[in-house]
Formats: C-alpha cells, sequence, structure tokens
C-alpha cells in the first residue's frame, strides 16, 4: 500500500506526515541512517533544491527509500552577437583647391560633415582617396573621397570595396544631381548611373552591379542656357551656402539612421525631412 509523504529538510530528527483517505497517521521518527548528517548531505548534493520541502514516494515495507530527484539542468548560455558589419561611405567630387565649394563636390562636403561630427580623421591617403576610419555608434565605418577626378572615381572605390571585401548593401556612394531641386535629398537602395560620370566610373569597376545605396543631393539646373559642365563648377551665393549647410545636416542625420537602424528608416528620415525657411 503506497502513501504520499512528506521530509522536511529543515529538522533534525525527520518527521512523515501520511494521509490515505480522511484519516491522518501519527507521525514517527524516521530511522537513524535517514538522521545521519552525512547521508542527509549526501542525498542533498545530489538535488538543485537546497533548504525546501522535498516530495517523495514511500511504500509500507521493511524499508523506505526517497526516489532520486530529477536535477535541474541550467540554462543555455546566451549567444554572443555578432559583430556589425562594416560601411563604406564615398563622396565624390574632384581634388584641389580649384574646385572645394562647387556644387559638383557636395559629395566631398558629406563626408567632411560625418567624419568632424564623428570625430574621423581624414589625414591618410590610401587607395588614391583621402581616407579615413572610425565608427557610427559600434558601427565600424570607412570615409573615402576619391582623389581620381570625378570620371575615375571608381577606381578608388573598386579598389577599396575589393581588399576589404565589402558587400555592396553597404556600400553609399554620395553625390551631386542635377535633376534634384537645390538642396534636397534623396536616398535610393540602388539605380543607374542616370548620365553621372562619376556614378558610371564606380559601376563600371564593381563589374556593371548597381546595387548598392546612393545619397543624392539636388544642386538644381542651370539657370537659362549655360552649360551644365560650367554649371556644376560654380561655387554657392550666400543664401545657398546657407540651405546646403542645413541639408548636409540632415544627410549626417539619414547616414547616422541608415547605418544603425536600417535603410528603410533612414529613407523614411530623408522623404519627411522640411528644407530650410530663408
Amino acid at each position: 500500500m503506497k502513501l504520499a509523504c512528506a521530509i522536511s529538510s529543515t529538522a533534525s530528527s525527520a518527521t512523515v506526515l501520511c494521509r490515505r483517505g480522511r484519516r491522518l497517521f501519527s507521525s514517527f521518527s524516521l530511522p537513524k541512517t535517514l538522521n545521519s548528517s552525512s547521508y542527509w548531505r549526501n542525498w542533498m548534493s545530489n538535488t538543485a533544491a537546497t533548504n525546501s520541502l522535498h516530495q517523495i514516494s514511500c511504500s509500507m515495507s521493511t524499508s523506505t527509500s526517497p526516489s532520486p530527484s530529477p536535477t535541474l539542468s541550467e540554462p543555455p548560455p546566451e549567444k554572443p552577437k555578432p559583430k556589425p558589419q562594416p560601411w563604406l561611405i564615398v563622396g565624390l567630387g574632384n581634388p584641389g583647391k580649384r574646385y572645394a565649394g562647387t556644387r559638383h563636390n557636395v559629395g566631398f562636403e558629406m563626408i567632411d560633415t560625418i567624419a568632424d561630427a564623428e570625430g574621423i580623421s581624414m589625414g591618410s591617403v590610401s587607395f588614391k582617396a583621402q581616407f579615413g576610419k572610425g565608427f557610427i555608434g559600434d558601427v565600424p565605418i570607412m570615409l573615402a573621397k576619391p582623389q581620381t577626378f570625378m570620371n575615375a572615381s571608381g577606381e578608388s572605390v573598386g579598389a577599396i570595396v575589393s581588399y576589404y571585401k565589402i558587400p555592396l548593401k553597404q556600400v553609399l556612394v554620395v553625390f551631386d544631381d542635377l535633376d534634384l531641386p537645390f538642396a534636397k535629398l534623396r536616398l535610393l537602395p540602388k539605380g543607374g548611373h542616370g548620365g553621372h560620370n562619376g556614378m558610371r566610373s564606380i559601376m563600371n569597376h564593381l563589374k556593371g552591379s548597381r546595387d548598392f545605396p546612393r545619397l543624392r543631393i539636388g544642386i538644381g539646373r542651370p539657370p537659362g542656357k549655360m552649360d551644365p559642365a560650367s554649371f556644376v563648377l560654380r561655387a554657392f551665393n550666400r543664401q545657398e551656402r546657407e540651405e546646403l549647410d542645413f541639408t548636409l545636416h540632415n544627410g549626417l542625420e539619414a547616414v547616422r539612421i541608415l547605418v544603425l537602424e536600417g535603410f528603410d528608416k533612414s529613407a523614411t528620415f530623408v522623404n519627411s525631412a522640411k528644407p530650410l525657411t530663408v
């Protein structure tokens, strides 16, 4: 005949309470072998519940021996988070003081804005580019301003991508766009070169791939019958400079969101950004 019994582990001489039906049997002392401190310690070492109420099954036979309790397993260790993959952010332009501050060099200015904000030095020259390494948050980034002149930008970008084996989805190219209103931003996940010689060169050196994101900065259309080639080399007037500086700040935030939170959130930010009211 089997009964349900409870043994208290805190008592120096354990007692067992057994219930059958509605009648409560009186408590009785356990054998000395069960009271032995060495036996108790040995039994307790096989369980994970120290100083708690232990439930065992017992039978009315010549011996009472506790059935083994299941050992509690430890939770599996947490898997380490994967390291963030690096980004390459390229700004297009022409090297030299002659071209500094012109419309065709807004890509360079975007890189300078990011470098200043994130404390990244652009003092080294690698892969035919002014080059810098740093972080946005905990994400490693590389900044590059190709020094090959605009039409050969791909020589620099292709070499960096190949050397560091950067996935194209994490190569952002920033450049000027005649077809966008002045100081307007547009972030796209991929696309063609749109007649931009710098972008054409990059695509040629990436084996014709167009599957990389790009941030376009509008510089507007040339007035009247002005040659576009001459227009892109013009500097900005005072009002345009204020608007462009505001746009570059928005571009910085767009890049931060892109790197830390992903393309969709960054595109939403860019599309909802309001222009500076002058």
